[in-house]
Order: C-alpha cells, then sequence, then structure tokens
C-alpha cells in the first residue's frame, strides 16, 4: 500500500497546512495560549479531526478533545489518524463496577496507558481524547503511581516471593498459561505477566535471584518473539476513598480543551452523575475546564467566546448509494475541486479506480487508507474529503481492536481428580491424580484410575494414551467397570459394529451424491477478488480456511452439501456472503433460509450494505413484507431479476418459482418444521447447499468425519471479542436497577428475556417501577408483523432503552449497543438456548454483562443447577465448545451424532467412540490405519515431567499428552525448544523423556510395538517379520531375530541403565536414516 500511504502523507499534511493558515487560526492560537476561550463553528464531519491536529501541532502542552460516549473516542482517534502522524492517547471511560476485577478490560489498558504517560513523560502527551463521563470520574493520585509500578530489568536482583505476592495484591490473576492482560504464571524460575497497557504479554527468567532475560511472547503460542532490556508494571486501582484528583490536575499547565458539540456533552453528564453520588458536579467541572484555554467545536454557529473561528468548512452532500449513479454525482458534487477518498484497505482503491478513473474527477483523485465516518469540503484549498462508503450510502464499518481479548477454546480434555476416565483396555474408571512410583530406584510419574471393588491401575505417564475423559451423555452416572471383567469388551466391540453402519450409510449418501452432476461455478473473477478484499477486518485462520473449502466445492461437478458451524459471532455470515456473491458472479441466483422474521431482516440489511458497491439485487421475503412487495420479489425471482432473496419458511411455499437458483444457504435447518424439510429435499437434489449452524462440532467429531460429511469448523474468536460477564443470581430489584443504570450511564441498551407472552406486561410494570427512567418496550412473536417491526427498528434506532422480549432474540440479532442481558428464570432455559441469548450481548469493545435471573421464591432442580453453572463457569468466547461437551454429560448426545448412537457413546466414552468411528471410516473407504506411534519403552531411567518444572497437574497432563502423538522427530525438536522456552532449562527426567519420545518415533518406522532389556539383551518386539528382515540387513549388526514377535540385540558390557535408551536409538538410528 506504499502509494496510498505516500499519498496520506503528502495530501493530508497538506490540509493541515492550509487549515492551519486559514483566517481566524492564528488568532485561536493567542487565545488559548492566554487561557482565553475560542469557538470554531462549523467544523463538520472528519473535519473535527482535522482542527484538533492543527491545534495540536500549535500547543506546547496538551490538546485534549472531549466528545459525548466512548463511539465518538473512536471516531476522532480514527480521524485524528489520518491528520497527525504522532501518537494520540486516548482516555475512555470505566464501564465497569469499582469491585470488578478490570484488568481483563481494553479500557483498562488506554486508561493506564495515559495516565502513566501523563505522569512520568507529559511532555509526549501531545493530544488525547476522553470521553466526558471519564472527565467526571475521579482518579488515583499522581503520588500513588510510583509504589503502583515495578520496573524489571535484565541484570536486577528479585526476590521471587515478594514480587508474585505484589502482583496478587494489585489484581493480577494466577493462571496455567498466561492469555488475556492480567492474567500471571509462575513455573519455576520464569514468570508470565500480561500488563494491560503491552499489546503482548512479557515473559521474565531469573537465574537465582538474577532476572536473566526479558521476551515478549505470543499468548496463541506461548512462544518467546523479542527479547526486551526492561519493561515497566504499574497498576491503576480505582480511587474509592481518600486522596484523588481529576483529569485536569494531571495536565500541564499550557494545555488546552477542546469540547466537541458543548449541549450534548452537558447532557451527557447531567445523566451521567443523575445516578451516582459525587462531590463533582458539572458546574465544578467547567469551572475546571476554565483553568486553561478552552473552546468550542460545533457543526453549526456558536459564537459568544472570546475569539470566534468561522472554518472554511462545508458538509458534503449525501449519495444516492446507486452504483449506476455514483460517477455522475461525484462529477456534480466535486466539481473542480481535489478529491481524498479515504478508503480502508487496497482493494476498495483499486475498485474505486476502475469505477472512476476515465471520468472527468478521475484524475484529481487521491486515495488515503484510514477510517471516517463522513467528510466534508475545504472551500479555502477547493479540496473535497469523502469516506468510500459515503459514496454508497453505506454506514461506516465498526471499528475492530487489534488484539486479542478472549482465551482460546480449551479441549474437553480437562482432567480433574475424581472425572470419569476410559481406558482403552479396562473401561470406565476413575481418576485419582498422578503419583511417582519407585522401579528399581528410579522414579516414574504414573496416573492413577481406580475402577469397581477399589482396584487400582497405574498407568505410566509416557502411556497417557490410553487415558481419554469420560464424556458419555448419561443423565445418571456410569458404573466402573471391572478390571478384568468381560462387559467393557462387549460394550466396545457393540460400539465398533454401530459405527461400522453409520459410515457405511454415510459413504453411501456421499457416493450418490457424487455421482450426480451438479452446478459447476466459474472460478473466483476480479470482482471475486475486490468483493473479498473489502472485507475491513481481518479473516480468522478458520474463516480462511472454510471460504477455501466452499468455493472449491462450488467450482466443482459434485453438489455441495456443507455444513459450516461456528459458536456465536464468529463469522458465518461473512463466509456465507462470499459463497453467495460467487453464484451471483457465475449467474445463478441465491436463497439464504433464516428461522425467523427478525433475523431475516438483519441479514438483508447486511447483505444489502456489504455488495452495495456491485449490481447485485438483494431482496426479502417474510411476513415484514407487505402482499405488494412480496408479490414484487416472487415476481423478481421468476423472471431472474432478483439475484438474492433472504426469507424464513416463506421461501419453502409453493409459489416460488426460481428462474436460475445455483445456491441454497440454509441457517440453523433444526428448527424448521417438516414441511420446510420436505421442501428442502427437492433443493437438495438440484442446487448447492451450505447450512450453518451455531452448535460447533467438537474436533474429534469433525476429524472422524473427514472424507465422509463435508464440515467447515470455525473455532477462532475474533480479535476484540471480550467474554460476557455472567452472573446466576435471585431476582432483586436493586441489582437490577444497578446493572441497567450502570448500561444506560455509558448510552447502551438492555435485552430482558422474559418467554412468557401472558404475563410480560406485569414484567414490564415492574421494570418501570425499579427504573423510572429508562423507556421500555416489548416484543414478541404474538404480536402483528407491523408492530413488532416497529419495535425492533426503533430498538436498533435506540428510541428506547429496554427491549422486554421473548426469545425472538434468540438467533442471530446483532444490535452493538446493547451489551447488557437479563435472562428471567433463567433455570426453565436449556444450556445452548442461554449460550445462545448471552451471545446477544459482547459483540463489539464494550465490555458485557449477562445474568441469569432466578425466582427468589423457588428451589430449581439438580439439572437446572448443573446448566447454570456450566454457563457460570464458560464465560469465553468459544464457549459453545466447552458447553456443548457439558451439554453432551447433561442432556445426551442425541443432537450431535442421532439418538442411535447415543448408547454407544454412554457405553465406551465420546472420544473412543469418535475414534472408533473415524477407523471405521477409514476401512470402509479403503484406507490404510491413521499413522500412529504406539511404541511401549520398558527401560531403565527416568522418564517424566517433575513437579517443581510444571506444577499445575492439567498443565503436565495436556504436556504429557501432546508429546504422546508426536510423530515426527521434527516435532519433538519443536516441543524441546518450546519447553526450554516456557518453563527453563530441561531437567534430567524430562531430557530422559524426550529421548524415549525419539526413540519411539525412530521404533515405530519398522512397525516395532516394544522395546524392553532382558538380561544383557535389548528386546525388540514387532508386528512385521518382513519389516525386521529388512531392519537386520541395513543394520548389519548382530541381531537375532527369535521367533515371530522377538528380536535381541547383545548389549555391551559397559553400559549404565542411563545410557540403554542411548543405545537402542543408535542401534535404530542407521537404518532409519537408510529407509
Amino acid at each position: 500500500m506504499s502509494g496510498v500511504t505516500s499519498e496520506l502523507t503528502a495530501a493530508m499534511d497538506h490540509l493541515v497546512d492550509v487549515f492551519s493558515s486559514t483566517e481566524g487560526f492564528s488568532a485561536c492560537v493567542e487565545c488559548l495560549s492566554q487561557r482565553g476561550s475560542i469557538s470554531i463553528d462549523h467544523v463538520s464531519g472528519a473535519a473535527r479531526g482535522l482542527a484538533i491536529a492543527s491545534l495540536g501541532r500549535a500547543c506546547h502542552g496538551t490538546v485534549v478533545a472531549v466528545v459525548e460516549s466512548r463511539a465518538e473516542l473512536d471516531a476522532v482517534c480514527d480521524e485524528l489518524s489520518l491528520f497527525y502522524p504522532r501518537v494520540v492517547d486516548r482516555l475512555p471511560a470505566w464501564e465497569s463496577d469499582p469491585d470488578e476485577n478490570t484488568l481483563f478490560d481494553e479500557v483498562y489498558g488506554d486508561r493506564l496507558r495515559t495516565l502513566n504517560r501523563l505522569v512520568r513523560r507529559p511532555q509526549d502527551v501531545q493530544i488525547l481524547v476522553a470521553s466526558i463521563q471519564s472527565f467526571l470520574q475521579p482518579l488515583p493520585h499522581q503520588s500513588t503511581f510510583a509504589e503502583s509500578t515495578r520496573e524489571l530489568a535484565v541484570g536486577d536482583n528479585i526476590d521471587l516471593a515478594t514480587f508474585i505476592k505484589w502482583l496478587v495484591q494489585h489484581g493480577y490473576q494466577n493462571a496455567i498459561a498466561v492469555e488475556l492482560p492480567g492474567e500471571f504464571a509462575h513455573r519455576g524460575g520464569i514468570i508470565d505477566i500480561f500488563p494491560p497497557d503491552r499489546t503482548h504479554p512479557v515473559r521474565v527468567e531469573l537465574f537465582g535471584d538474577e532476572l536473566e532475560s526479558l521476551r515478549s511472547f505470543e499468548p496463541e503460542t506461548q512462544r518467546s518473539i523479542t527479547s526486551l532490556t526492561a519493561v515497566e508494571i504499574t497498576v491503576l486501582r480505582r480511587p474509592r476513598d481518600g486522596q484523588t484528583m481529576q483529569l485536569t490536575e494531571f495536565l500541564p499547565a499550557d494545555s488546552w480543551i477542546l469540547l466537541h458539540d458543548f449541549p450534548r456533552l452537558q447532557t451527557a453528564a447531567e445523566n451521567f452523575l443523575a445516578h451516582r453520588t459525587s462531590d463533582m458536579t458539572v458546574e465544578r467541572l467547567w469551572q475546571s475546564v476554565q483553568r486553561f484555554g478552552w473552546g468550542e467545536m460545533a457543526p453549526l454557529a456558536l459564537g459568544g467566546n472570546d475569539v470566534t473561528w468561522q472554518v472554511p468548512i462545508d458538509s458534503v452532500e449525501r449519495f444516492s448509494g446507486e452504483v449506476g449513479r455514483v460517477t455522475k454525482e461525484l462529477e456534480q458534487i466535486a466539481g473542480d475541486d481535489q478529491v481524498n477518498i479515504v478508503v480502508e484497505n487496497e482493494a476498495e482503491t483499486k475498485r474505486l479506480r476502475e469505477l472512476f478513473d476515465g471520468s472527468t474527477v478521475g484524475s484529481r483523485i487521491h486515495y488515503v487508507e484510514g477510517r471516517i465516518r463522513t467528510g466534508f469540503r475545504l472551500t479555502e484549498d477547493k479540496t473535497l474529503v469523502l469516506s468510500g462508503h459515503e459514496l454508497f450510502a453505506r454506514s461506516a464499518p465498526r471499528r475492530r481492536g487489534t488484539r486479542r481479548l478472549s482465551k482460546t477454546i480449551d479441549s474437553f480434555i480437562d482432567l480433574r481428580e475424581g472425572d470419569l476416565v476410559v481406558h482403552l483396555s479396562h473401561g470406565i474408571g476413575r481418576y485419582r491424580g498422578l503419583e511417582y512410583i519407585d522401579k528399581g530406584g528410579q522414579q516414574t510419574e504414573h496416573m492413577a484410575v481406580e475402577f469397581a471393588d477399589e482396584t487400582k491401575i497405574y498407568v505410566p505417564a509416557t502411556r497417557i494414551h490410553l487415558i481419554q475423559k469420560y464424556v458419555g451423555g448419561t443423565k445418571t452416572r456410569p458404573r466402573l467397570a471391572k478390571v478384568g471383567g468381560k462387559a467393557w469388551v462387549k460394550h466396545k466391540r457393540a460400539a465398533e459394529l454401530a459405527v461400522v453402519d453409520v459410515a457405511s450409510e454415510m459413504i453411501d449418501v456421499q457416493a450418490k451424491r457424487a455421482a450426480r452432476v451438479g452446478l459447476q461455478f466459474a472460478p473466483d473473477s476480479e470482482w471475486q477478488g475486490e468483493f473479498d478484499a473489502a472485507f475491513p477486518y481481518r479473516e480468522t485462520p478458520d474463516q480462511a480456511l472454510a471460504i477455501h473449502a466452499i468455493k472449491d466445492d462450488m467450482e466443482s461437478l459434485r453438489p455441495m452439501d456443507r455444513l459450516l458451524c461456528g459458536d456465536v459471532g464468529f463469522g458465518k455470515t461473512e463466509v456465507a456472503m462470499r459463497a453467495a456473491f460467487k453464484a451471483v458472479e457465475s449467474g445463478y441466483q441465491v436463497a439464504m433460509l433464516v428461522p425467523t422474521t427478525i433475523l431475516a431482516e438483519q441479514h438483508y440489511h447486511s447483505f444489502c450494505e456489504r455488495m452495495s458497491e456491485f449490481p447485485i439485487d438483494v431482496a426479502k421475503l417474510s411476513r415484514f413484507c407487505t402482499s405488494a412487495e412480496q408479490k414484487e420479489v416472487v415476481a423478481g425471482l421468476k423472471s431472474g431479476r432478483v439475484d438474492i432473496v433472504i426469507g424464513t419458511h416463506r421461501l419453502a411455499s409453493k409459489d416460488i418459482d426460481f428462474n436460475n437458483i445455483g445456491l441454497l444457504i440454509i441457517d440453523e435447518e433444526q428448527r424448521f418444521g417438516v414441511a420446510v424439510k420436505e421442501r428442502l429435499k427437492h433443493f437438495r437434489s438440484s442446487v448447492d447447499i451450505l447450512t450453518t449452524t451455531a452448535t460447533p462440532i467438537p474436533r474429534t467429531l469433525h476429524m472422524a468425519l473427514v472424507g465422509i460429511r463435508d464440515i467447515s469448523n470455525l473455532q477462532t474468536p475474533p480479535q476484540d471479542r471480550l467474554a460476557v460477564d455472567t452472573h446466576v443470581v435471585r431476582f432483586s430489584d436493586e441489582l437490577v436497577r444497578h446493572a441497567i443504570v450502570r448500561e444506560l450511564d455509558r448510552n447502551g441498551q438492555v435485552f430482558f428475556v422474559h418467554n412468557r407472552v401472558h404475563d410480560i406486561e406485569q414484567v414490564k410494570q415492574r421494570l418501570m417501577q425499579i427504573v423510572p427512567e429508562a423507556r421500555i418496550r416489548i416484543g414478541h412473536a404474538q404480536m402483528p408483523e407491523e408492530k413488532l417491526e416497529s419495535v425492533m427498528v426503533d430498538f436498533i434506532a435506540h428510541e428506547f432503552d429496554i427491549l422486554l422480549a421473548t426469545t425472538i432474540i434468540e438467533s442471530g440479532l446483532d444490535i452493538p449497543n446493547t451489551n447488557t442481558i437479563f435472562v428471567n428464570e433463567a433455570d426453565r432455559y436449556g444450556l445452548s438456548d442461554l449460550h445462545q441469548l448471552r451471545g446477544r450481548v459482547g459483540r463489539y469493545h464494550h465490555k458485557a454483562y449477562c445474568y441469569l435471573l432466578l425466582d427468589s421464591r423457588q428451589s430449581i432442580t439438580p439439572n437446572a443447577a448443573r446448566r447454570l453453572r456450566a454457563i457460570e463457569e464458560f464465560s469465553e468466547m468459544g464457549a459453545g465448545f466447552s458447553i456443548a461437551m457439558r451439554d453432551l454429560e447433561i442432556r445426551g448426545a442425541g443432537n450431535l451424532l442421532g439418538t442411535q448412537q447415543s448408547g454407544h457413546i454412554a457405553a465406551v466414552g465420546y472420544e473412543l467412540y469418535c475414534q472408533l468411528l473415524e477407523t471405521a471410516v477409514r476401512a470402509a473407504k479403503m484406507l490404510p490405519p491413521k499413522w500412529t506411534v504406539d511404541v511401549e519403552v520398558d527401560l531403565p531411567g527416568e522418564a517424566y515431567i517433575p513437579t517443581p518444572y510444571v506444577a499445575d497437574m492439567r498443565l503436565k497432563i495436556d504436556l504429557y499428552r501432546r508429546l504422546n502423538r508426536v510423530c515426527e522427530p521434527d516435532e519433538i525438536k519443536a516441543f524441546r525448544e518450546e519447553l526450554i522456552d516456557r518453563f527453563g532449562p530441561l531437567p534430567k527426567p524430562v531430557i530422559g523423556l524426550l529421548e524415549r519420545t525419539e526413540l519411539k518415533v525412530e521404533a515405530a518406522v519398522w512397525q516395532i510395538v516394544g522395546v524392553a532389556k532382558e538380561e544383557n539383551f535389548l528386546v525388540f518386539r514387532y508386528t512385521s517379520r518382513e519389516r525386521i528382515e529388512q531392519f537386520k540387513e541395513l543394520h548389519g549388526l548382530d541381531l537375532r531375530i527369535a521367533d515371530e514377535q522377538s528380536a535381541y540385540f547383545p548389549l555391551p558390557a559397559e553400559v549404565t541403565n542411563d545410557q540403554m535408551v542411548a543405545v537402542a536409538k543408535s542401534v535404530l538410528r542407521p537404518a532409519s536414516r537408510s529407509v
């Protein structure tokens, strides 16, 4: 994007120069320097950023821009990034309660970074953007920053225990692995810390008490990325009692304060203080502002201050949004002016160049990369600034964060002592922890598993792959297996036979589909490339894989029937839109079938906006449409005028006749009735099908179905999604009021879910008594369509504050301004329903809250209690994965795998069932067994992970499991490097463990399944006589093949126990290199 970047520097710097030389600017600077007041009139659109940047260059102190809300703060920072090349500091308001742990908040990081700079390096803070709410909130006294800061530098001496105590006292949370701001992890001489004001966590490595190394690392991989010489860790504690300061007390004396749209600031300040007991008043705030040079900015004429600056800025006329008219409209609006179009990315630049090059205005257009909501005209310079989305009457894309704010999806193999497990040879037992066992004077680590009659089996850590966590979908706890009993063999055999039938049936379906000739869509066109690249956010890796797979399906002659799975908010809609665009580009129509009218409305607007720059006709068909509108759409589908239609079950009506349908997208197919599903069977025989669902498919099942069921799984959270703060509480007027008022304070909105229509009005009356200042309206599916549509449209437009609704909001509804949800009588809902409802909030950068309310007069059932505990426990993004696993435990596995398979899953456990299914699939497809390394090494020597090296048992089990899955030497090398990076130098038992793993990998090449010592021989047990003969021939040493199972190698007399593994590796290595 180098060409665009250079244009940005030249064109935007020029605008700042011109703006700073206009009549009135010098008078304003002089007035502000004398601590007077100014009015800046007619500042519209992104010109406010231009005005702030111009004054920022002239000010010797700090220019503070005060705006109405967090959204406005983001918008002004975006504008300043165009006109101001240096760092712009941000001070958003606290959004959480003082008692909450807020180290995870992006707000916390912004505030900490800014206040720290104001205290330590005030000269570096040249422009600061703050919301009015943050101006009103008290700040900790400057003197507390020194005592709240720890400086770490390579070569320092650190008392480890004291430092960890300091972290805990200041709110850091101890974690197994550091992934989020505000976490730390301690492993031996290594401490990982994620300071909230840094983009990456820091790894501190000690040698004794000396700080030997500082490194930043990637939280996703836990691997180091860059070395550091020093780092500051500062903790910002919110003041409660005692000495505090206001923001104006942090500012240098020669600072200037600019108030944007003063009447709105006044209203926002009064609303904010109305719900608080505070010494601060609006009058005191304005008095503190007037101690500095200060000014007002507004799009209208203000006047009334010491100096008034009538800036030479005009607003820009609106575009119609029609692609065919945009060139002519731009020529008319621009006239003879120079034009700067602010674009999101290079693809948008390319697309607009194609559109405007050759027009009368094309040679006068500069393209600059950035983000603004609306443009402006600088009349003094005859220059027009526009955003790319304005040209097509689209709203600005939402601002997305740049750092990850949620944890990765945890594996459900998360063992805790007392959990049920499956031993592949003995059946269901109970995990009793890790224990060290002395064997021949040497320690080895084992997993203790208890079976029936209190029988215990100790599984070596090197054989930990024999143990799986039991997830079976039974409502009652299964019995522990009897060691040596016949029941386990019987259950396992029955499951093996069942999965053979499942695999055969699915392969048969696939074969029939492959035999049919389907539609073949064209390869990606240039427009498709531009459409894909215009996505304003970075694709997740899973999205990229899913898009590639779907396009491959569409370009092949085989009919597509793909399932796209992904948790709430993981980007399924974007994937579906790219498939739809590809179909339309190839000359076919697209139908998208969704379960609710509200969702149809929302998807319709999303598709229209995303495709507005292309000549694609998008229509909707639902009960929100009038009869006349429906007739027009039906006619358009028949004639081919309509390219994409989005609708409810109305699309399955008999009067719907497509001209040339090529792709059908079905959202949550399980929610449609029998009649709709019968109609879908007709479509399946003739068009490509993409089905989307928010029910995540666990990776084990996904892998088992590879090759017989086309599945794309989205498991990576978007970067800026926050975990939803979830509470299970009894209904309390005080709590409900507190949570609603907090949301209203940040100009947000609230969902209140009550799923009974007959008494929903009573709930409204109660809420009106609790929060009389809030505007409340009701929405439910039994209302007349026009009324429900009106309610939803008004809520999206923020015409009222609280939507009291039934579960119509559950599926896909996306209202980013709504970040608090109450679910009344939450014990009446299923686990997946609660997860879907919670997914309606927390979709963007605001901290979100979910309150699962229980009737204070009634008790709840044990199953309901388990559901609520699960939803409260799994609050991270991607929690649908963990919740799906817990759902298996609570409700049974029928939803995922079919009810007829539930009994087999209950008998052998979910993971083993999936392994058996994968084996059956490979056998049915006549593929060789999956390559695994399963070699038992029984040689003297220590081989385990000592507890002082890795103290957390769950993390240790995870490392053992990963090492047991290694199949290649390069994987062992990478694993070794990771251990040294994360945990420090390898202790002797870990070196022994890695050496045994190397031996296993080398032995597996020759189909050797065991290596042991018997008297003065190394004994190699094998499964293939032919391979062991090849092994002997290539080796050229004295290897004695005794029978069909064993080969013996004489040991040198001087070999010690510690050298035994090395000798075995030396026997195998010459042969392995010759393979």
